[in-house]
């Protein structure tokens, strides 16, 4: 890491072209927010307390966001444009010799490119050294002016440009390194323009040339890299290219995916070798999946955690659950927050969980709900079986010890435990516990009552003639 550097990260602003109610910087690509990328790429050039993001439009969320995260924050109370968003980090910022400056809404930004830009600054000794690019279609974008001898002179904004200067394809992406002592005294005597009434940072430039120092630039062929996010559409085209470096890490790393511009995997998660993703998976968040684990087509897993050789059948949805080694779930099974599912348990089609822990070797195969349930080992669990876990006011828990078989379409109201090694007979209502080993049958006897279906058929004869 650099100790002389500190970064600004610039996150102030409305981003009115996206069109929403949240801050532009809170809006995700690739399964993070784009200020959590913005940092993440910070963290891999600097410490913590090196980071600085300005904040101003929704700050609160911003920060809530970045909580835990080490970094420093400025509040822009107004935001009158980027250079002010920089000078009101004055007292933060100028402890350090060199400050590098970047938008937080630039997803696919690498910290490889921000290194090279610092070891180009470094080695030219510029006052300043920023990042260029050339677009087909530079509309909208700052150009880069260039003197007799390449060298950098000003940018010149869209609206101020001429027609000979809007001819220019080389832009100014945003995103610097500066000295900071030139970098704060340019900003002191910057003045508003007169359209926006706003500081411009591109002002900078002009300003540092204009006292004599020189500034560098670092021309990055490819652009959509330093480009920012202003419209849906690219964020949609950013998080593409983040979910395609996603998945070629993956197999990079010994992952089947097969049809990987259908499946989506988080920037969050971690998956082992061997393990095989089907067409249209979506992996989430913190998810981690072991070795030899197959994740079946359409299934979605949020915040799971599998062991080893599970196999998650088509249509499944798992979230925030832990797998134990060889399980295996669905087709068409949910499992809702707060699962342990043990090494080799079966949870099968249209089978839901929520808040249970199932014993190793359990199974629960066909049309079962198990709420705020602990089922021991070997337990079997027959088809329709449910668990009355809410009285309106409070959840219970439902205990099933080990070795226990219950009965198709068993209703148990919490709470209540079986016993280990009981049976619980087929159709029944539980209110009181089973003790273990012992048969347990609450439903009412069959009466069979001869004739009863003719009779019932004259007397509706009956009724329909009169």
């Amino acid at each position: 890491m650099n100790r002389g550097y500190a970064i600004a990260i610039l996150a102030a602003g409305l981003g009115t072209r996206m069109k929403s109610r949240y801050a532009k910087v809170l809006h995700r690509a690739g399964g993070q927010t784009l200020i959590e990328l913005a940092v993440g790429a910070a963290r891999r050039l600097a410490a913590p307390g090196q980071i600085h993001v300005v904040v101003g439009h929704q700050a609160e969320g911003v920060q809530q966001t970045l909580a835990g995260s080490g970094v420093q924050f400025v509040r822009q109370t107004r935001q009158l444009g980027t250079g002010h968003a920089v000078l009101v980090g004055r007292q933060q910022l100028q402890a350090w010799k060199r400050v590098l400056v970047f938008y937080g809404d630039c997803p696919l930004l690498t910290a490889n490119t921000l290194r090279a830009l610092q070891k180009r600054h470094a080695a030219t000794r510029a006052a300043a050294t920023l990042l260029t690019t050339r677009l087909v279609n530079p509309t909208g974008y700052g150009r880069i002016l260039r003197g007799p001898r390449g060298e950098v002179r000003e940018i010149v904004e869209e609206k101020a440009a001429t027609p000979e200067q809007k001819a220019i394809t080389e832009i100014n992406p945003g995103v610097y390194c500066f000295e900071t002592g030139p970098l704060f005294k340019c900003l002191a005597s910057l003045k508003p323009n007169q359209a926006a009434g706003e500081y411009y940072l591109t002002d900078v430039i002009a300003g540092l040339v204009g006292r004599g120092l020189r500034v560098e630039a670092l021309l990055v062929e490819d652009a959509s890299q330093v480009l920012g996010i202003n419209t849906r559409a690219e964020l949609a085209e950013a998080d593409a290219v983040l979910r395609r470096r996603k998945a070629q890490a993956l197999m990079a790393a010994g992952v089947t995916i097969q049809k990987p511009e259908t499946v989506i995997v988080d920037a969050g998660v971690s998956i082992a070798p061997d393990t095989v993703l089907e067409p249209f998976v979506q992996v989430l968040g913190r998810s981690a999946i072991g070795p030899g684990c197959r994740i079946g087509s359409h299934s979605i897993l949020r915040d799971a955690s599998l062991a080893g050789d599970v196999v998650i059948e088509a249509f499944s949805w798992v979230e925030d659950s832990r797998l134990g080694r060889g399980a295996r779930i669905g087709p068409y099974a949910r499992l809702r927050p707060g699962n342990v599912v043990g090494a080799e348990a079966r949870v099968g089609n249209f089978v839901e969980l929520k808040m249970t822990r199932l014993g190793a070797r359990s199974k629960a195969q066909h049309l079962t709900y198990l709420g705020d349930s602990v089922v021991g080992a070997d337990v079997n669990v027959g088809a329709g079986t449910i668990t009355c876990n809410y009285d309106g006011v409070a959840k219970h828990q439902t205990v099933i010890e080990d070795g226990a078989f219950v009965g198709t379409h068993s209703t148990l109201v919490a709470p209540v435990k079986i016993g280990k090694g009981a049976y619980l007979a087929a159709g029944s209502v539980f209110t009181e516990a089973v003790p273990p080993g012992a048969l347990g049958i609450a439903r009412s006897r069959q009466t069979n009552k001869p004739g009863w279906a003719a009779q019932r058929q004259r007397r509706q004869t009956g009724a329909r003639k009169h």
